[in-house]
């Protein structure tokens, strides 16, 4: 066991490394919050603002510190949710390398366990993701705290914790369908497509209450959604509650509606507690299939293995 430990650690430290040491692969996991960071300075800030001025009762304004704390947050809140998973798609393009370069030849030869290095991909795809994620939030906290900054410690642990469930969800999404690719066109091509439609789905660049309703229900089935939800309800949560001095509460919730602070399943609101549970879940199930993936093909290689040296003897 103690071998087991030592080899998932070292295996682990090596993918990390040949992550940051890629300039172009980095350079290409920060794609879509750079995205996301420039669309907010051009186009999308005047947008929300202009969205919330607009829903507010007629005679009631807010202070410019609210209205900037709360757009902040809902930027913040947006670049966790999408990089969270889109990050994990570009990190975790160091498996299909290694495939590419036959080093996973070498790993397979190597006394290290089968599986032992499947999970060390994993790990150091959600240490990888993590750790940008967790850069990008520190800037954020400063960004809010000159904006308006209205969290409370509560908050700033549940942003943390919602972190590392979406940061989870989206490396194990990334190894499963990445274990299956074989060229790093193909991993590219995939990092680039999720990096590109993964804002949408999540409603990072856009507010989920602005879409039909047909492409509401239909994001309610992906999982991450729910990730970026729970960013919000912590994010936005503080503003919300300030706004409350100055408007009815009726108002405030039809706030909370247009910017995805509550979500609906079909019509039915869905409680941050189910929010987290769904996540979790997904987290778990995503889990056990990987293990599953990798138990499975370690069985067929050794079969394959015994087959070869039975017709050589």
């Amino acid at each position: 066991m103690r071998k087991e430990f030592s080899d998932l650690r070292c295996l682990t430290a090596r993918h990390i490394k040949l992550f940051f040491k890629d300039k172009q692969t980095f350079f290409m996991s920060m794609i879509t919050p750079m995205i996301l960071v420039a669309l907010f300075i051009l186009f999308l800030r005047s947008v929300y603002v202009n969205s919330l001025v607009s829903a507010l009762p007629e005679g009631v304004s807010l202070p410019d510190r609210v209205v900037n704390g709360f757009i902040a947050g809902w930027l913040i809140s947006s670049v966790l949710g999408a990089c969270s998973v889109t990050l994990a798609f570009c990190s975790q393009t160091i498996m299909v390398n290694d495939k590419v370069t036959r080093r996973m030849e070498d790993f397979r030869i190597a006394p290290v366990s089968p599986v032992v290095l499947s999970v060390s991909y994993f790990f150091a795809t959600l240490f990888s993701t993590l750790l940008v994620c967790l850069a990008s939030l520190a800037l954020g906290f400063v960004y809010i705290a000159a904006c308006g900054w209205y969290l409370t410690a509560w908050d700033v642990l549940g942003i943390l914790g919602n972190l590392f469930f979406s940061a989870a969800f989206g490396a194990l999404l990334a190894v499963i369908v990445e274990y299956f690719l074989k060229t790093m066109g193909a991993a590219n091509a995939a990092a680039t497509l999720v990096s590109s439609l993964y804002g949408f789905v999540c409603g990072a660049y856009m507010p989920l209450s602005q879409f039909a309703a047909a492409i509401r229900n239909t994001v309610a089935f992906v999982p991450g959604t729910y990730g970026t939800v729970l960013f919000r309800r912590f994010f936005l949560r503080g503003a919300l509650a300030e706004m409350e001095n100055y408007m009815p509460t009726e108002a405030v919730a039809t706030l909370g509606d247009i910017f995805d602070y509550r979500f609906y399943f079909f019509g039915d609101l869905v409680p941050a507690p189910v929010c987290f549970a769904v996540l979790a879940a997904s987290v778990l199930l995503l889990a056990g299939l990987y293990v599953l993936i990798v138990v499975l093909a370690s069985r067929g290689r050794g079969k394959k293995r015994g087959k070869a040296a039975g017709s050589e003897d």
